[in-house]
């Protein structure tokens, strides 16, 4: 794994609160078809649970992975606090970090031309958000005049999107990204796609596996849907006042800290319209 950078937050998607609701129950309805009705919730309710909680693509060995599935104790993933994330030969993990909060809001691994961006944030028990949030997704892109577009991949449903810009010349640019998303018990992870890996499955196989061994730390305190859980620097770039020259030239074997320059985008492909 290369060279980690911390820098600013550029994610700039909203995170709207969305309370659950149920069928309201048709007034007036007899006994025998309201015990039929809440019978088909119960069932429809067990259903769901079992879905967030086995999560569309986590099955058997394969994660994104809820802490209590696995042994963190010195497993090789890097700590995170809310995320344990493990590399891959040739990634370089970039830190996302809120300035006025000092807070690391996200991680994005890189490799050559592709890069996919994590985070996770708290969900209910007992009914995932990855559907609503999609939905969100989409309806900003497209007002935005862009496209995007549902498909099968390795975690369920994911969005295919292309994000318009304009380009140096003036002329519109669009940026390809692929949007997935995994409900897990409860806590959901969002994994975004940029470069040759929203468009090339090949390109996106090893980012894919980044994905797959991530663990994810939700903790048990109280938390409103869609709050972002808590990330830290890992304690390779927590440096102590006065060492930042040990920073500079690191032992041998330990993770290099660059000059913590800015954020810089992850690789992006464009086509011109």
């Amino acid at each position: 794994m290369g060279i980690f950078r911390r820098g600013k937050n550029t994610d700039t998607t909203d995170a709207v609160d969305v309370d659950p609701t149920v069928d309201p129950t048709v007034a007036g309805a007899d006994s025998a078809a309201g015990t039929a009705g809440e019978a088909e919730d119960s069932a429809a309710d067990q259903d769901v649970k079992e879905n967030v909680v086995s999560a569309a693509g986590r099955t058997g060995d394969v994660g994104p992975f809820d802490s209590s599935e696995v042994d963190l104790e010195d497993d090789g993933r890097l700590d995170l606090g809310a995320l344990r994330i493990a590399g891959v030969p040739g990634m370089e993990l970039r830190l996302e970090v809120d300035e006025a909060a000092d807070q690391v809001v996200g991680a994005t691994a890189v490799i050559g031309d592709s890069a996919v961006q994590i985070q996770a944030f708290a969900a209910p028990k007992t009914i995932g958000i990855w559907d609503d949030i999609r939905a969100e997704i989409a309806e900003s892109i497209l007002a935005q005049g862009g496209t995007a577009d549902e498909a099968r991949g390795p975690f369920g449903t994911e969005l295919r999107t292309r994000m318009p810009s304009a380009g140096p010349d003036g002329r519109t640019v669009f940026a390809p990204a692929r949007f997935a998303g995994v409900d897990g018990p409860r806590w959901f992870l969002r994994a975004v796609f940029s470069g040759r890996a929203a468009i090339e499955d090949e390109a996106a196989e090893p980012l894919l596996d980044v994905v797959r061994s991530t663990v994810v730390v939700r903790g048990e305190g109280a938390m409103a849907p869609r709050e972002m859980l808590v990330l830290k620097l890992p304690e390779q770039m927590q440096v102590p006042d006065g060492d930042e020259a040990q920073a500079d030239h690191p032992a041998q074997g330990a993770v290099q800290v660059d000059d913590l320059r800015p954020f810089e985008r992850g690789p992006e492909i464009t086509e011109v319209r």
